[in-house]
């Protein structure tokens, strides 16, 4: 299994998806946690990141909170950043997150965030992308990371 991590997270093949990276933090507890797991996969332009929805994402009308896919999207661009540039780990905060919510997300079947980096500055990184369930498209989405320093 080959292993790319930084001190804070682990990027790693998966093992029960071939083809599918793990992206997750190495310390327990955080938030992300909440989003569940989360499968990463470059093809071409897009990187796509997938999560299961389960009962603790859901709203009263038994469909994915709006708040739980907010979640999920801000985290899927951090992961995707981390596929279009595997040997980059580091740390980064979001600057604005832009979205329309098309349908509701069904429970307990993967939705997916399919990915666009649109520019890379070095210090900036503008993303948009789809949530997707089957055909289904939830939402659409866009925005920007700041990268830290290398130091």
């Amino acid at each position: 299994m080959t292993a790319q991590a930084s001190s804070l997270f682990v990027y790693e093949e998966h093992p029960d998806h071939p083809g599918w990276m793990r992206w997750h933090l190495r310390e327990p507890g955080r938030y992300n946690d909440f989003v569940g797991e989360l499968l990463v996969r470059r093809e071409g332009d897009v990187a796509r990141v997938r999560m299961t929805p389960h009962a603790r994402h859901a709203n009263l009308g038994d469909h994915v909170h709006g708040g739980a896919l907010l979640g999920f999207m801000d985290t899927a661009m951090f992961a995707a950043l981390r596929a279009f540039a595997p040997d980059r780990p580091g740390m980064a905060v979001t600057l604005d997150l832009q979205t329309h919510f098309v349908a509701p997300g069904r429970l307990d079947e993967p939705i997916e965030a399919r990915i666009e980096l649109l520019r890379d500055t070095g210090r900036l990184a503008f993303l948009r992308g789809l949530l997707v369930q089957e055909v289904v498209v939830v939402a659409e989405f866009s925005g920007t990371i700041r990268k830290a320093d290398a130091r």
